[in-house]
Order: structure tokens, then sequence, then C-alpha cells
């Protein structure tokens, strides 16, 4: 009876301290500032004459993250709303990645394996490419060819070690040029340097395919599988794994320069990164799905700064004017600053927040998933979709339109495009004599400009 009643206490005791240890260590705090003198490359100042849009020149959106260090932010689109619809096309599926836009054309890949061109001014679908299998990353379009990775079906469940597939595609047909299938499966939106092609895959490597003779120069083996896509600046290769570790890379080499983690978290595991790094100022950012934000130099790896935004952070920052943007599952948008990490403002939103912003002219973009981390073991908020703008010095809301889910807008110099669940929209940016109808409900989108809106 007593060996009974002792057994039971110390398992009370145990369990109890254990509950103990736990909560301490899950509460202990962990936040780090970082310096404007450590490892940050100030940016150059802006001119002090606005730069207008030059009318019939090239300002493509080519790839995922609008640039090679995936920075979100377009320097050259002077786009602002109100904006009203130029057309609407339904895709059906699931559309989770931006388009690429080049040549007048809009390219978007959707979850099913369909691969898809649009025409930028009057939405005709020129022509449709599918594959059997699925897609979860965005086209890139690079010196006329069409690259986009795909998955092995059933989409999300895959088998892990089945063959990869990365197709070219010409633009003006949609016809096939070549594939290669020398990877593991891959949502990883690829990315071109000097001649080479990058991307991860679920198979734990990091691929440089050479694009002139088609063939592998090198495949770097990380820690986990590969979610996300590679970011690049001074001959570096920057990407994320699922066991919590960001990887420099030598562009030419594969090799490995250094190795950045997460925090550990209890019971001494680390979370992923399922968001693409971004590079800027002589730093790398990442929010990783343990709602943290962190922030490492891009020469030597060392964390520099970090700080908690929310649940969870699955959306890639964007960084603009010295300042990381990212959005949450519990419903928030932080802007943080770029050197240090204090947090300059935050904005609530109605819902869940999982593809990056984008920052055009002044403004940040985002969509509210509302539905994304409904099923996870942290909270996550719930909401119906949209699509904001907001002012990315101040956080004061300038924009919403009831449409959106995951990605917010990418652009060319004509109009917007804003990928939603199952269709994309051509939004045509309003005369700045319209009046704004900026925060009333429906009335982000104009039929005609200066008319209330109505819901399609």
């Amino acid at each position: 009876m007593f060996r009974r009643l002792a057994l039971v206490l110390a398992v009370v005791i145990l369990g109890g301290a254990g509950v103990g240890a736990w909560l301490w260590f899950e509460s202990r705090p962990e936040s780090k500032l970082g310096s404007s003198t450590v490892e940050f490359e100030p940016p150059p100042e802006p001119p002090r004459i606005r730069i207008p849009l030059v009318r019939g020149t090239e300002l493509p959106w080519r790839m995922y993250g609008y640039d090679r260090a995936r920075t979100h932010y377009s320097p050259v689109h002077r786009h602002r709303p109100p904006f009203t619809a130029a057309w609407r096309v339904k895709v059906g599926g699931h559309l989770e990645y931006p388009a690429a836009v080049a040549n007048g054309r809009v390219f978007l890949a959707q979850h099913g394996g369909r691969i898809l061109a649009i025409a930028g001014d009057t939405g005709e679908v020129l022509w449709e490419r599918k594959y059997p299998n699925c897609s979860a990353s965005s086209p890139l379009i690079h010196e006329g060819v069409v690259y986009q990775t795909l998955l092995p079906s059933p989409c999300q469940y895959g088998p892990r070690n089945a063959p990869g597939l990365l197709v070219a595609l010409e633009p003006e047909t949609g016809k096939e040029l070549w594939r290669f299938r020398g990877s593991g499966p891959s949502e990883s939106s690829p990315l071109v340097v000097d001649g080479v092609l990058y991307f991860g895959s679920w198979d734990g490597r990091v691929y440089a395919l050479d694009l002139k003779t088609r063939k592998l120069r090198w495949s770097a083996a990380t820690d986990g599988e590969v979610h996300t896509s590679p970011a690049y600046a001074g001959g570096s290769i920057y990407i994320g794994t699922n066991s919590g570790s960001i990887y420099a890379l030598d562009a030419r080499t594969g090799a490995v320069e250094w190795q950045g983690r997460s925090y550990s978290h209890f019971p001494g595991g680390r979370e992923y990164f399922y968001a693409t790094p971004t590079v800027a100022y002589g730093r790398v950012y990442a929010g990783n799905t343990d709602g943290w934000v962190y922030s490492y130099g891009a020469k030597t790896g060392n964390l520099i700064w970090a700080q908690r935004a929310g649940t969870y952070v699955y959306t890639a920052p964007a960084v603009w004017n010295r300042t990381v943007y990212v959005g949450t599952y519990d419903g928030f948008v932080h802007a943080f600053d770029a050197a240090t990490g204090r947090l300059r403002w935050k904005w609530e939103a109605w819902g869940s927040i999982h593809g990056a912003p984008t920052v055009m002219n002044g403004l940040v973009y985002f969509s509210v998933c509302g539905i994304c981390g409904h099923r996870g073991s942290r909270y996550a908020k719930r909401g119906a979709p949209g699509t904001f703008a907001l002012d990315a010095s101040t956080g004061k809301l300038a924009w919403r339109f009831y449409d959106g889910r995951y990605s917010p807008i990418v652009a060319d110099e004509d109009r917007v495009y804003l990928t939603a669940r199952g269709r994309i929209w051509g939004l045509n940016p309003c005369p700045s004599r319209a009046t704004p109808n900026r925060v009333r409900p429906y009335q982000g989108l104009l039929r005609r400009c200066g008319a209330p809106a109505r819901k399609p």
C-alpha cells in the first residue's frame, strides 16, 4: 500500500516538475536585440527627386520575391490604390504562390499541376499546360524561358524519395523545351544566377543546374527537407530547412560557408523554416514556424537579433527602408527595425497570414488566409480572406479588398495582379483624382473609378 502511494506521489512530483520545466523553457526570455554597427550595411540614401515610371520600359516581376535577394520589394513600380478591375480569371484549385510577370504576360502555377500564361491587358488565357504532378512554387522567367518545379502526387503527401521534376517551357506557346529529373521533389521557387539555376528539394539537398549543359554543377546536403526557395547575394546562396537551419552555400561550389540555427524548444527540438529567407543590409532575415523572426550576419552566420512575432511565422520577410515586415498566424503584421530588431509597429488583421508581404511605393500589401493553422497546436486566428495595404512607415490602413488568401500583389508597368484562391485579378490603378474609398467594406476594388463597388 505504502509502496503504491509512494510510486503515485513520485509520478505526480516528476510530472509536475516536467510541466514546470516545460513552462520555464517555453516562457523564459530569449529576445535578442542587434545593433546598427555590427554586421549591418546601411542602404544608400534614396534619391531626393522622385524617379517617375518610364512608359514602355521592361519592368518585369520575373520571380518569387521580385529579385534574387527575395526582398519582396519593387523599387520601380509606382501603382497605388484605389484600383479598378480590368479582368478576373477563374483558374480553379489552389493558388498558394504569386504569379511571375514578363513581356505583358502573367505566368502562374496551380497546385494541381496546371501552368498557365495569361495576357496582362485582357486576362485571356493564352496557353495552359497540365502535368500529372503538383506545384507549390512560383514560376521563374529567365532569358525567354519559363522554369517551374513540380512535386509528385498526391500533393503534400507524395513520396519523399520519388524523383522531382523541373520543366523549361517556351513562354509564347507553353511548349516544353526540356525537363530535368536528377533531383528529389521540389516546392522551391527556382533562381538563376550567372547561368546556373538553383532550387531546394524534399531530399534535403540544394541543387545547382548548369542551364547551358543542363547538367548538375553540384548538389549540397543539408540537415532536413528543404521547402524554402534560395536567395542570393554576394556570391552565396541562402536557404532554410525543416530542421531549423539556415545555410549559406558558396554559389560556385556548394560548399557550406555557415549554418545558423533557430532556437531550440522543449523537449530540445527545433521547428522548421518554411519561409524563404531574405537578404538585405549584410543580413539574412528569416521567419520560423516557432513564431520567431531571426536575423543572421550574411558573411558569418552569427545570430544578430531574434524577436518573437506570434504563434507561427510562415511568411517570408519583406524588407524595405531598414524595416522587416512579416505576418503571423495569430493575425498580426509586424514591422521590425532591420538593424536592431526592435518593433516599430504592429497591426492586427482579422485572420491568420500565410503568404509573404509585398512592398511597393510606400505601402506593404498582405493577404489574410483566415483558415491557415487552425489545426495546429497553437492559436491561429480564423477570419474571412482578404487583401490589405498598410502605410509601410506607420502601419496605418490604406486599402482593403475582400478577395485574396495567400499572396498579395505583383505588378508590371500597367497594373497589379492579385492571386486569390482559384482565381487571379488584373487591377488597374485609378486616376489620382478618383475617390479612394480606402477603408469602407468592399470599396477597395471599384467597378469603375469613383463608383461604389459590388462584390463580384
